[in-house]
């Protein structure tokens, strides 16, 4: 899964290296985006700009808001299929910038903590998950919320040591083409694991576990704090 990551360029950082027309004037750089907050994302290839989304789907059809708080990762392998996410998949797809993202390694001793990781590319300080967004109306009320999630699936080589599952990653040569019309086997094609050699993975403090801790040290390797 993906339940974390960071997105620490600054604004005008940001801006330059993805052409956006715009950035929200609220920006700051963050080392620890957490499920429920509001992310950056973009849903216009023509015209780039960030659009702020809850992080966790709520489909347009649900009863409540608290189902986005299960469905922040959507799988790859059934999300054509899935009524959650098959009409946003077709209709609306979304990039999710960031530079990188953080995962759990399970101990084999069931009593030791699992250990952090940090994970990014080696040579981009930029990239994009693939995702897909829905917005939904409160009942009785004219309140609509945007939401948004992350599609997740199998591990590639470097990440199935720590987890069994990994984000979908988008590099920019490559992104732009998830937000254009598409067949829906060619939008799946771009669904795999990204390639292993060109991404690096560290141990981190367990200082990133809480959504609190929002700081250029959840990014420190291990050894270094």
């Amino acid at each position: 899964m993906c339940g974390r990551f960071t997105l620490t360029l600054e604004a005008a950082v940001l801006q330059q290296q993805l052409r956006l027309i715009q950035v929200p004037e609220e920006w700051i750089p963050r080392y620890n985006i957490s499920p429920s907050q509001n992310i950056a994302i973009i849903r216009d290839a023509d015209e780039p700009k960030l659009d702020m989304l809850r992080w966790g789907l709520i489909p347009f059809w649900a009863k409540s808001v608290d189902v986005g708080y299960s469905m922040i990762n959507a799988r790859a392998e059934t999300i054509a299929e899935k009524p959650s996410y098959k009409q946003s998949f077709k209709l609306r797809r979304c990039l999710i910038p960031a530079d990188g993202f953080y995962e759990w390694k399970k101990s084999p001793d069931k009593k030791v903590p699992s250990t952090p990781f940090y994970i990014k590319l080696k040579s981009d300080p930029l990239f994009f998950f693939a995702g897909i967004w829905d917005a939904w109306k409160q009942p009785g009320t004219e309140e609509t919320i945007q939401s948004c999630t992350i599609i997740t699936t199998a591990p590639n080589s470097l990440m199935a040591p720590i987890h069994d599952r990994m984000p979908v990653i988008l590099d920019r040569s490559m992104a732009w083409e998830w937000l254009n019309p598409r067949s829906e086997p060619e939008l799946k094609e771009l669904l795999k694991p990204f390639d292993p050699s060109l991404m690096m993975a560290y141990p981190i403090s367990r200082l990133v576990n809480s959504p609190s801790n929002d700081s250029p040290q959840c990014v420190q390797p291990e050894e270094s704090l």
